[in-house]
């Protein structure tokens, strides 16, 4: 359909030409826009549908770039795109080569800052604002933080710090009750109960900036206005936790009622100091499958613009293991399950069903998600942790110093371990097996198809001690050879015994080793080293290795700290003198494509690994 005035937004002041009436048709294009392209693209629908309103507003009142606008996570700054002269090119949203799916500051200086992440955005805020006040620069600096966020503790170190500062920062809470699933906790009842008071009559926001300008008298009546007004949400919420912590604040307010808005962040501007603005915003505003079922339209695939369908997907890696965890719980009274906000997708949704009891949502703290699961360990369960990996990086020091330190009985089923595709760089996988290997006493497990994952999590439920990790990619399992069968041992070996050539890897990737094998068999013969375990490694393994002429290490993640550094040093201990290569990542972080593009790039598909054997042979 064609659009009369988004097209003519190429940055925030042509968005200020716009009569204040025909904005209504301005949000009504941009849900068009963000329905037609992501049906096709796929990507962050239901947050961005309920940000457009808060959007407009933000870019109407300041002055972006000189002001600074925060996106926490960042998956609702699609319209932020639009309205930031991307607009001609959000048709590329997370295609090879487009605009990423998250605020990046390589892409437009109206990005401040990197996001990808939960809770991260108040602290970032702060630190712009402090350094403006630093510089004398009059400049404001706004982060936009969903409820959800406010299930992560960094939000609250972040609070605690800036709430006595004098700097200009606003914190503007977009409350819609979700995060990815639905929130959890007390913080959530807490906004609940704000939203469930008609009572509270708030004074017009612009009152206290008319009261500032009154000579002599403006100042102490501008206080004493602010006294009384906090008074009375005193006596009605019986808590004020922001001004507590030192901010003014406004709200709730309607977050799709674009004058409102505008008039409460003026009032905000107004006050020069830290302002938290609470607004009410509908997560899949405008679209009705969205409005209905926000979580599913949270990140979605291509779907139909019309029904909101999306195609057929079928059984994976995350469904398979949520099937898994229904069946050990029913038969091992000690299984729990726990999520940080992710329960639809890391396939906990029947267990929460079936074994609430049993079932924990921490919300967005994976920090304390890991150390709760320490705490469920040694009250004689067996917790199972299911998070995405690159969200995993967040418990680093929980997992050494109350998991592993202790020797506590937990696993960790780590979703999208590797290449994730279009979600882009601060999504990827690709760091879980190295820093998991740098800790003592943690075993590590990495199928290839859903019978090995099945089979892991036996392994690292009953036959493995400590801290145990089972880690798998996102999507459904390969296309394995049709003469390789599962062991189900800590190694496989496929191919030609006798060959001088050994592709040693783990994980999906298998397949693509197995590929190069039977397509080199006639020019170079190969075979293929599978590590099913891949810490500690089989010592068999690296014996098996150390006869071989060339050895190649195919790892879908990070080469330093990885498991092909540790495959290096374990064959010089046993006095190998062939030729060894380790091909992963080196040293960097993969932007958005598909995942076979990323594969590719890596040299870690079936050509690039042919290619890595005929140069390292002098083959081909």
């Amino acid at each position: 359909m064609e659009k009369k005035y988004l097209p003519a937004v190429q940055s925030p002041s042509d968005l200020k030409n716009i009569p204040e009436e025909q904005l209504p048709d301005l949000a009504q294009e941009i849900r068009e826009t963000l329905i037609e392209t992501l049906s096709v693209n796929g990507g962050h629908l239901a947050s961005n549908l309920g940000a457009v309103e808060l959007t407009i507003a933000l870019h109407r009142v300041f002055d972006s770039p000189k002001d600074s606008i925060v996106w926490d996570v960042g998956h609702q700054s699609y319209v932020h795109k639009m309205l930031t002269g991307r607009y001609d090119r959000f048709t590329t949203i997370r295609q090879p080569g487009g605009l990423s799916g998250f605020t990046r500051i390589t892409e437009s200086e109206h990005d401040k800052f990197n996001s990808g992440h939960s809770s991260t955005a108040l602290s970032a805020a702060y630190g712009l604002a402090q350094a403006n006040r630093i510089k004398k620069n009059d400049a404001y600096a706004v982060a936009v933080v969903g409820d959800g966020a406010f299930t992560g503790g960094m939000v609250y170190e972040a609070l605690n710090n800036a709430g006595r500062s004098d700097c200009r920062l606003l914190v503007i809470l977009n409350d819609n009750e979700m995060s990815i699933s639905q929130n959890v906790g007390a913080l959530a009842r807490y906004f609940a109960v704000m939203r469930a008071n008609p009572r509270y009559v708030k004074f017009k926001a612009g009152t206290e900036r008319f009261l500032m300008h009154i000579p002599l008298v403006g100042k102490p009546l501008a206080k004493a206005v602010y006294n009384l007004k906090t008074n009375i949400k005193n006596m009605i919420y019986n808590s004020t936790m922001f001004e507590d912590l030192g901010f003014r604040y406004i709200g709730p307010i309607d977050g799709h009622n674009i004058e409102q808005l505008c008039t409460a962040m003026e009032a905000a501007k107004s006050m020069n100091i830290p302002v938290v603005l609470h607004i009410n915003t509908t997560k899949g505003k405008g679209f009705e499958q969205a409005e209905k079922s926000p979580d599913i339209f949270h990140g979605i695939s291509r779907f139909d613009p019309v029904t909101g369908e999306p195609p057929a997907s079928g059984e994976n890696f995350s469904s398979c293991f949520g099937s898994f965890l229904v069946q050990a719980a029913a038969k091992d009274k000690r299984v729990c399950a726990v999520t940080a906000a992710m329960a639809v997708g890391t396939g906990l949704n029947n267990f929460s069903q079936k074994y609430p009891e049993r079932f924990f949502d921490a919300g967005i703290a994976e920090e304390h998600a890991a150390t709760f699961c320490s705490g469920l360990a040694k009250g004689g369960m067996l917790p199972v942790f299911a998070v995405y990996s690159s969200f995993l990086q967040r418990s680093y020091d929980q997992i050494v110093h109350d998991a592993a330190m202790q020797n506590l009985k937990m696993v960790f089923a780590i979703d999208r371990a590797g290449f994730v595709g279009e979600d882009g760089m601060s999504h990827q996988g690709i760091f879980d097996a190295a820093f998991l290997n740098t800790i003592p006493d943690v075993t590590v497990y990495s199928p290839a198809c859903y019978k090995e994952l099945n089979n892991s999590l036996v392994n690292a439920f009953y036959h493995s001690d400590g801290v145990t990790a089972v880690r798998y990619p996102r999507g459904k399992e390969p296309v394995l050879p049709d003469d390789f069968t599962p062991s189900f041992e800590s190694f496989d070996y496929y191919g030609d015994e006798n060959a001088e050539v050994l592709l040693v890897t783990y994980g999906r990737i298998f397949a693509n080793a197995a590929n190069a094998v039977r397509k080199l068999k006639n020019e170079v013969p190969c075979a293929v080293l599978k590590l099913n375990r891949i810490k500690p490694i089989d010592a068999k393994a690296i014996e098996i290795a150390t006869s071989k002429k060339y050895v190649l290490f195919f790892e879908e993640g990070q080469q330093h700290g990885g498991i092909s550094e540790t495959f290096a040093l374990r064959l010089l201990e046993k006095g190998f003198n062939g030729l060894y290569r380790s091909v992963a990542v080196e040293d960097d972080f993969p932007i958005h494509d598909t995942v076979q593009a990323q594969l590719a790039k890596y040299r870690l598909d079936t050509d690039g690994m042919i290619k890595t054997v005929q140069e390292v042979t002098g083959c081909g």
